[in-house]
């Protein structure tokens, strides 16, 4: 019997999620139908029960429903109370279990595609949204020597530095703080990557041999990676691996069966130019 799987978003026909989930399916031989659905605004939680009561088995959850998602689960993991955000839902009986592996996701194409360890390294989040939040602790657990915040609005990056102390030892406050400081790792967790507004960065940021990382995926040389590679940055990357590998973690949580991811990321990365 095939099994029902679906990502839902408000928009939702842009996501890849269908295209990877089929490619997974296709390489574990997984029976499985995976579709995209599209929720209105006020209307997430009754779309999610009329999926799961008519045998869905699992939702991923995109843009702008997160939030949302993580209001309705009945088993929230710790990765998701922490981020507070959910984007991936499994249903067992009268459980809604929910997970947020965007972070994990991220850390696992770090280290394992781009090849750059996190144990020692500094590392700079820029930006203080959801998309941090739920970064800060899969990092934090590969032990580098400093996670900074770094925010346009100061206080949202103290707020962070607050709600993870108990995990974190986080470095907090605005981009003019970041002077005299330089990173092994910098990350763009804003949305700079899709307005193609540059980052307030003080010069020295990008420490020698530094990874330049994009969350955004599919755009080419965003704003951000130009700064990089103007700054002397070679080793470049987006977010399309997160992407797979995010989606990877929650397929196997699924299923029972871990996706080789590197056939999917040829698949759809973009050069970067």
């Amino acid at each position: 019997m095939t099994d029902r799987y679906a990502v839902i978003g408000q928009p939702i026909s842009h996501s890849k999620s269908p295209l990877i989930h089929g490619l997974f399916a296709q390489a574990t031989g997984q029976d499985i139908a995976y579709t995209a659905i599209e929720a209105s605004l006020d209307g997430f939680a009754a779309t999610v029960q009329a999926f799961r009561a008519s045998g869905g088995r699992g939702m991923n959850v995109t843009l702008p429903f997160k939030l949302q998602a993580f209001d309705i689960a009945t088993d929230p993991m710790e990765s998701a109370r922490l981020a507070g955000a959910v984007n991936a839902l499994k249903f067992e009986g009268e459980r809604i279990l929910a997970q947020n592996f965007d972070g994990l996701g991220l850390v696992n194409d770090i280290q394992r595609n781009l090849g750059v360890a996190l144990a020692g390294k500094r590392v700079l989040i820029c930006g203080a949204g959801g998309a941090t939040r739920g970064a800060i602790l899969p990092m934090a657990q590969q032990g580098p020597a400093c996670i900074a915040i770094a925010n346009r609005t100061a206080d949202k990056a103290l707020e962070l530095k607050r709600a993870f102390a108990a995990h974190a030892d986080l470095q907090a406050g605005g981009y003019d703080e970041l002077a005299g400081e330089s990173f092994d790792i910098v990350l763009n967790a804003t949305s700079t990557g899709l307005s193609q507004a540059e980052l307030p960065l003080p010069a020295g940021v990008f420490a020698p041999g530094a990874l330049a990382y994009e969350l955004v995926y599919g755009k080419g040389l965003t704003p951000f990676l130009k700064q990089a590679q103007a700054a002397g940055v070679s080793h470049v990357a987006d977010g399309v691996g997160m992407l797979v590998e995010q989606a990877a973690e929650a397929f196997e949580w699924w299923r029972g069966v871990r996706p080789d991811t590197r056939p999917v990321i040829d698949r759809l990365t973009v050069p970067l130019v």
